[in-house]
C-alpha cells in the first residue's frame, strides 16, 4: 500500500516520498548536529561532598535561559544505589532509562552547583528501574520504595537539607507505569499510594492522567518515556533510498486475543483486543503482534502509528512516532502529555477515545482527507523532537533542558530562592 494511495492523489508520488525522506533525514541531522554544538562545558571532576563553604567557579554554558541562575545540588550517593545498576546495558537504554539520562545530564549541566547551601533543588539520583526479572526480563521494582528510603535515610542522616524542608525542594525520578506509585497494575499500585516518604518532594514521572488519581498525589513533571537518540539515527540512516510511507495504520506489540491474562486483570481496558479483532483482517492496518528488533524501521514507513494505553496510558510509541514522522494516534483517555508548552500535542497528534475505538478507520480516513498534510507539516519542527529526548548532556530544548524549565516554575519550594526573594524585599 502506498501513501499516495491514501492523499487520493498518484501525481509526484516519488518526488514526494522523496522529499519526505530527504526531510526526515534533514529534520533528525539538525536534531544531532545542533545536539553536539549546543553543550555544556566539559565535566569537571567528580569530588566527594564539599563543605559549604566551597564555590566552584562557575560553567559557562552555550546558551541562556529564563532560569539560568537555578541550582541544583546532587548527591553522590553510594553506587549501589545507581551506577552499581549499569552493569546491565539495558538499564541506560531501555523505555525507562530516563532516571538514568537526566542523572548523567545534570552532573554536567550548568545548573549544577557543588555548593549546597547555594541550591534551589536536591536531586537524589536513584535508579530503582534496572532490576530486570530473570523470569520474563522486566523490570521488576518491588524493591523501589525499600531502596528511596535507605537513600533518604542516608541524606537525611549526613545532610541537614531533607529535615530543614521534609523533602519539599528535592527530585526524584519515577518512571515507570505508575511513577511514583511503584507497581506495575494499576489497582496495587492505587492502593500503595505514594511512599510517604515522597510526598512532599518533586517526582519526575511518565505517569500523568488529567483527572485525580493517588498515584500524581505528589508534586510532579509528566515527562516522556526514554527512547535511545542513537537508535532513531541508525533507523534513518538504514531506511532504503526509494524509501516511503507504505503502510498505512500500523501497531506492534501485546494484543491479547482473549482479554483476561494469567493475572485475571484486563490489559489494555481490552482496548488492544478490540483493535486486534476490528482491524487484524483490513489490509489497511498493519497490526503485529510480535516483537521485532527493527521496528522503529515499520514506524518511518507508516502514516498513522497506534499509540493505545497499556497498563498504563503512556507509551514509547509516542516518542518514537513524533521523532520518525508518524502521525501518533493516541488512545488512551485522560492521558496527561509531556511538557505540553513545548510540544503542540494537538497540532501533531489524534486523540481517539477509549470507546471509539471500532470507528478508527472511519476517524483516519476523513482526517486523511481533510487536515493530514497540516499534521505531517506539523510533525516536521525539529524543536518538537528535540524536546521529548533526552541527551547525555543538557542541550538547549531537550528534554532534560524542559525538565529544567518545568522546576524553574517551582521556586517557590526552593528556601534558597525565598531566601533571596526575602532578601530584595527586605532591601526594596
Amino acid at each position: 500500500m502506498k501513501l499516495q494511495s491514501y492523499n487520493h492523489n498518484n501525481h509526484g508520488a516519488n518526488k514526494t516520498t522523496s522529499f519526505y525522506k530527504w526531510l526526515l533525514c534533514l529534520s533528525l541531522s539538525l536534531y544531532f548536529s545542533t545536539s553536539y554544538l549546543i553543550t555544556t562545558s566539559p565535566p569537571p571532576p567528580s569530588p566527594s561532598q564539599p563543605p559549604h563553604n566551597t564555590k566552584p567557579s562557575p560553567q559557562r554554558t552555550l546558551f541562556e535561559t529564563p532560569w539560568s541562575n537555578l541550582r541544583m545540588f546532587v548527591y553522590d550517593l553510594p553506587s549501589n544505589f545507581n551506577t552499581d545498576w549499569l552493569t546491565n546495558q539495558r538499564c541506560s537504554t531501555h523505555l525507562f532509562a530516563s532516571e538514568v539520562a537526566i542523572h548523567r545530564a545534570l552532573l554536567t549541566s550548568h545548573v549544577r552547583t557543588f555548593d549546597p547551601y547555594d541550591a534551589d533543588f536536591f536531586f537524589v539520583p536513584v535508579y530503582v528501574s534496572c532490576n530486570f526479572s530473570t523470569v520474563n526480563g522486566f523490570p521488576a521494582i518491588g524493591h523501589a520504595r525499600s531502596l528511596i528510603s535507605s537513600a533518604v535515610k542516608l541524606i537525611s542522616d549526613r545532610f541537614p537539607f531533607w529535615n530543614r524542608s521534609h523533602g519539599r525542594d528535592h527530585v526524584f525520578v519515577a518512571s515507570h507505569d505508575f511513577g511514583s506509585c511503584f507497581h506495575t497494575l494499576e489497582d496495587v499500585a492505587i492502593a500503595d499510594g505514594v511512599p510517604e516518604i515522597m510526598r512532599n518532594s518533586i517526582v519526575l514521572q511518565t505517569f500523568g492522567v488529567t483527572y485525580k488519581h493517588p498515584c500524581q498525589e505528589v508534586e510532579n513533571v509528566v515527562i516522556p518515556p526514554y527512547v535511545s537518540p542513537e537508535s532513531l539515527r541508525t533507523t534513518v540512516d538504514k531506511l532504503p533510498a526509494n524509501w516511503q510511507r507504505d503502510i498505512w495504520v500500523f501497531f506492534r506489540g501485546k494484543m491479547e486475543v482473549h482479554p483476561k491474562n494469567v493475572s485475571g486483570r484486563y490489559y489494555s481496558k481490552k482496548v488492544r483486543t478490540m483493535i486486534w479483532r476490528k482491524f487484524s483482517g483490513d489490509r489497511r492496518f498493519y497490526l503485529q503482534r510480535h516483537r521485532f528488533a527493527g521496528y522503529q524501521s515499520e514506524i518511518a514507513r507508516s502514516v498513522f502509528c497506534l499509540c493505545p494505553l497499556g497498563w498504563a496510558p503512556w507509551s514509547p510509541r509516542l516518542v518514537e512516532s513524533v521523532a520518525l514522522g508518524c502521525v501518533p494516534v493516541i488512545i488512551a483517555d485522560g492521558i496527561r502529555l509531556p511538557f505540553s508548552s513545548a510540544v503542540r500535542w494537538p497540532e501533531i497528534s489524534l486523540t481517539v477515545a477509549e470507546r471509539d475505538v471500532g470507528k478508527l478507520a472511519e476517524i483516519l480516513e476523513r482526517v486523511a482527507a481533510t487536515n493530514l498534510s497540516d499534521i505531517q507539516r506539523n510533525l516536521w519542527d525539529p524543536r518538537t523532537k528535540k524536546a521529548l529526548l533526552f541527551n547525555e548532556r543538557v542541550h538547549e530544548g531537550d528534554a532534560t533542558w524542559q525538565v529544567l524549565r518545568s522546576l524553574s516554575e517551582k521556586l517557590d519550594r526552593s528556601l534558597r530562592s525565598s531566601r533571596v526573594s526575602r532578601q530584595l524585599d527586605f532591601a526594596t
